[in-house]
């Protein structure tokens, strides 16, 4: 992706770069280019990136480049200063191996450009030895004006795809500035297929075995079906699984065999064991979902032991065709909390049970399942896993992984390669090839100069075992292809890496310690000599110096599936809530929750995740101390002291609120103490006063205060956290209330893992289940059981 701006005015100005790439693709090249000179990205291991990143930084500005970006994709974006009068190039080159779904591979071209392009082009160049079968595309801003500028030419094995709208033609509107230019641009395409070897490409030392063979027989599948009815997926998750089940049972096939159970703490079987798929079972099955309600807690160990048992019972008293494909598909949108709850033990559990003689695919609902453990589990028993996303369309997100494992073709698929010949194998096993899917082998040769080998695939089939043998041979890519060389030349070498670096980082997940340090040793080093951005090396690019700012280093990270849930780009401005008689302020923020106490102590925890917040009281007597913050690695530590009313209101009960705050950093020699009439500093032994009638900015080393008159204070503490201190002023002459003050918490997720307090106890999120509502006390505030922590309470909606 390549982006060239030129800064026009006399002054120099910031320009961004910012685009979106696939998630499953490697970053490999990144460089700026300004004026004539040029600046390159260098990988490295990830903690000496991160030395290299924080020596450069220390005195400037930073960001990160990579952050998750909707379902598919990752956003890349970099700025930097441009003198006047001047241009720069940006350049991004990633990687990916193209996943075929659905009997089809898809390119994803996010196009997001915010204004009109001088000069701007797509352009998809596709090369297939096999030949292209056939090739779409799409993209929502393609109005009925601009679908005759897309230019499609397609031969045997080439095919060329360009969209170039002029200035004019990007316009919303003749006289608008505002671009049509914004959304995702799709190429879907396959290949010819025939019923032998697949395609297999030798180039220098190195081959690539595609295979996805043409008109096999579908064999029969017996799966059961494991659903999460524990109290977290009550209302909207239950509805729309309900929902996506009846369409997945009317899906299946009258040879398939299946079986459901549901699960809070207890285990609920439709059947003892498997039924076969015809009409009136599967009208008995929907019977059973349509019943299932979400109560209770999480017992995932003892319901999947139970689809295990149910699966293996069938297969050794011959209940089902002997040629068939076996399977568990668990859905959960929570961690464990009854019964067996260490993960370890669970997938130790499930591996041992499973033996290797069935599949285990895990769908995650939501961003509160512990998604790695899922991940894990999955891929120790040939499955994968797969994240469900909360939202309006989770029904066909449902339906469409089902649809992808629906039918499978071929089971225990082996290839055979001549061990003399070939080394260093990306894989030769597979559990099951799905139709519409793709196995994608990579491997190298003893001498560079072999031009062929023999090749075997054995499998069974729906009717017979499965066996096609043949020879690869090494084809002229620079006769077929003259002019890509520059593709040819080292593809096979690179996809080599690029599937041994993602099975090592499986195994790295799955294996044992020295199994795993061997791993993740070897995939470092591949990372490195390939230069991939992966989940264990950063890409560091240094920004030149300038008089404005001094030098700056960005650094790009690979997002793993987990942090995903920690980072975005579409998070919107929240407002910090605020109570009393004085005139609002308000605090945006845009990255973490924020999480506070204010009023008659009230805590507000918020959980944006679920779009819910937890809110709780403290009752005692004035005078108490309370710590809120408690965080042992930063050596932060925030307490508030209670006060109460001037006289107690003999109608109402006596209330108390927060009058004094203490924040102590032990590292930076910081103290503050704010109370409602002052505020107290001291910075390594040099102390300071101030007032709430002060409006003013004070600038330390290791913290920066602003004092909003009468308002608030913001407290800024170098590379972490912002707290906000509200003052509730209230009448001097009231009966009873007097001055208070609230706590807010911006930027929690700087505090480290062992960050504990009132507050701080939510700061990496908590687990917590609920259960359905019941009437409460007052009538219209209905109740319900919250399981945390090993407790059940009795919580008010």
């Amino acid at each position: 992706m390549t982006s060239t701006a030129l800064n026009k005015a006399n002054v120099s100005q910031e320009v961004f770069f910012e685009v979106e790439l696939p998630k499953t693709a490697f970053i490999t090249n990144f460089s700026m280019e300004i004026d004539s000179k040029m600046y390159v990205g260098e990988v490295k291991e990830k903690e000496k990136a991160k030395k290299q990143y924080e020596k450069a930084v220390s005195s400037g500005q930073t960001a990160g480049l990579v952050k998750a970006s909707g379902r598919k994709m990752e956003k890349f974006s970099v700025s930097v200063n441009i003198a006047a009068n001047s241009n720069v190039t940006f350049t991004l080159t990633y990687e990916e191996l193209l996943q075929r779904r659905f009997g089809k591979y898809e390119i994803v071209i996010r196009v997001k450009p915010k204004q009109l392009v001088q000069h701007f082009e797509i352009a998809a160049d596709i090369y297939e030895p096999q030949g292209i079968a056939f090739l779409d595309y799409s993209a929502a801003f393609l109005t009925n004006e601009l679908l005759p500028l897309v230019e499609k030419t397609v031969t045997d094995k080439k095919a060329h795809l360009s969209f170039s709208p002029t200035l004019d033609q990007q316009r919303k509107c003749p006289d608008c500035d505002g671009t049509l230019i914004d959304g995702y641009f799709y190429i879907n395409y396959d290949v010819n297929r025939v019923q032998d070897l697949g395609d297999i490409q030798i180039v220098n030392g190195y081959f690539v075995h595609f295979f996805a063979p043409a008109d096999l027989q579908r064999l029969p599948k017996n799966v059961v079906f494991v659903i999460d009815r524990s109290g977290s997926m009550r209302g909207k998750k239950m509805e729309q699984t309900r929902e996506a089940l009846l369409t997945i049972l009317d899906d299946l096939y009258v040879e398939d065999h299946f079986g459901l159970i549901s699960f809070d703490d207890k285990i609920v079987k439709w059947r003892p064991s498997l039924s076969k798929a015809t009409k009136e079972n599967v009208n008995a099955a929907k019977e059973f979902v349509k019943a299932i309600t979400a109560v209770g807690w999480t017992n995932i160990n003892d319901a999947v032991l139970h689809a295990v048992n149910i699966l293996t019972a069938a297969k050794k008293n011959k209940t089902v065709p002997e040629n068939s494909a076996s399977m568990i598909i668990l859905l959960t949108d929570g961690d464990p909390t009854y019964g067996e709850k260490n993960l370890d033990t669970i997938k130790h559990n499930v591996q041992t049970a499973i033996g290797g003689n069935m599949s285990l695919f895990c769908l995650g609902f939501g961003f509160d399942v512990d998604y790695s453990f899922l991940d894990v589990m999955a891929k120790q028993n040939d499955g994968l896993a797969r994240r469900i996303y909360e939202a309006s369309d989770a029904i066909l997100q449902l339906q469409g992984f089902y649809d992808e494992v629906a039918s499978p073709l071929l089971s225990e698929v082996h290839f055979n390669y001549p061990e003399d010949k070939v080394n260093s194998l990306t894989g030769s096993y597979f559990k099951q090839l799905f139709n519409g899917s793709e196995i994608v082998i990579a491997g190298q040769l003893n001498d560079i100069q072999m031009n062929d080998f023999a090749v075997e695939v054995s499998a069974q089939g729906a009717g017979n075992d499965f066996v096609v043998k043949g020879q690869a041979s090494a084809q002229k890519w620079d006769t077929i292809f003259p002019d890509q060389e520059y593709i040819f030349g080292d593809f096979t070498e690179r996809l080599w890496a690029y599937l041994t670096i993602q099975q090592l980082l499986d195994k790295k997940d799955k294996g044992t310690p020295e199994e795993k340090a061997n791993a993740t040793a070897e995939a470092l080093e591949l990372s490195l000599k390939y230069n991939f951005v992966t989940p264990l090396t950063s890409m560091v690019v240094t920004k030149p110096e300038n008089e404005d700012k001094p030098e700056d280093a960005f650094i790009a990270d690979k997002l793993t599936e987990d942090q995903r849930k920690f980072t975005g780009t579409s998070i919107p401005s929240q407002t910090v809530p605020q109570t009393g008689t004085v005139p609002q302020t308000s605090y945006s923020y845009a990255s973490s929750p924020v999480n506070f106490v204010d009023g008659d102590p009230h805590f507000i925890i918020e959980l944006p995740d679920k779009n819910d917040a937890l809110c709780f009281n403290i009752n005692d007597k004035p005078g108490t101390i309370f710590n809120l913050v408690k965080d042992p690695l930063t050596g932060t530590v925030v307490n508030g002291q209670t006060i109460g009313d001037k006289k107690v209101d003999p109608a109402n009960k006596n209330n108390t609120y927060f009058g004094c705050f203490g924040i102590i950093h032990e590292k930076f020699g910081i103290r503050l103490m704010v109370s409602t009439q002052e505020i107290l500093v001291s910075e390594h032994g040099k102390q300071t006063k101030l007032f709430w009638s002060d409006n003013t900015s004070v600038k330390g080393l290791n913290m920066d205060l602003q004092i909003i008159k009468d308002r608030s204070l913001t407290v800024t503490l170098k590379n972490s956290v912002k707290f906000v201190i509200i003052l509730h002023k209230v009448w001097k002459k009231h009966p009873y209330h007097q001055n208070y003050l609230g706590f807010y918490t911006l930027d929690s997720h700087l505090f480290s893992q062992r960050v504990h307090g009132l507050l701080g106890q939510f700061y990496n999120g908590v687990q917590f289940e609920v259960s359905e509502l019941f009437p409460g006390k007052d009538a219209d505030k209905p109740d319900a059981f919250m399981f945390v922590k090993g407790h059940r309470l009795v919580v008010t909606r």
